[in-house]
């Protein structure tokens, strides 16, 4: 695999920790040297982002070029840069999603991790089931959201 792609559900130890699939952790160790990781919030859903150092090196790099002073650009540092935390996966495998990562995320014990391309995504099962669910979407805005890029 050369990058994050699939979806897994886990669920949290006593402590707060969950296991990275063994494909994701595959990923890290063939495709980004430094092992590295940085835990966030995401911008504008109840989930948590995880990128490798090289990926949030990137984002940090798009980010200075922006106007501090734009309202977007504030809340992306406020609710994104501000609950960044770097991390590491321990021997077995697993990283730990903090306390206040959790209850911003509202993650409970069963979650759900997702590879997004260049991010690992982690949800509550029972919110990613709702935002996932076809029912729930408009399905033909979707569609016509997707056809101009070609998807």
């Amino acid at each position: 695999m050369i990058s994050f792609i699939g979806k897994y559900y886990h669920n949290l130890d006593q402590k707060g920790r969950v296991i990275l699939p063994a494909p994701l952790r595959e990923v890290l160790a063939n495709r980004y040297t430094s092992g590295k990781l940085y835990l966030t919030n995401a911008p504008f859903d109840k989930a948590l982002h995880l990128y490798p150092l090289e990926e949030w090196i990137k984002l940090e790099e798009r980010i200075r070029e922006l106007p501090k002073s734009d309202e977007a650009v504030m809340y992306f540092l406020r609710r994104v840069i501000a609950s960044a935390i770097p991390s590491e996966l321990d021997k077995q495998g697993r990283i730990l999603i903090p306390y206040e990562h959790r209850q911003d995320a509202g993650i409970n014990s069963e979650v759900v991790i997702v590879g997004q391309i260049e991010r690992i995504e982690i949800w509550d099962k029972s919110t990613w089931d709702s935002i996932t669910d076809p029912t729930k979407v408009d399905i033909k805005r979707i569609q016509d959201g997707l056809a101009k890029y070609g998807l």
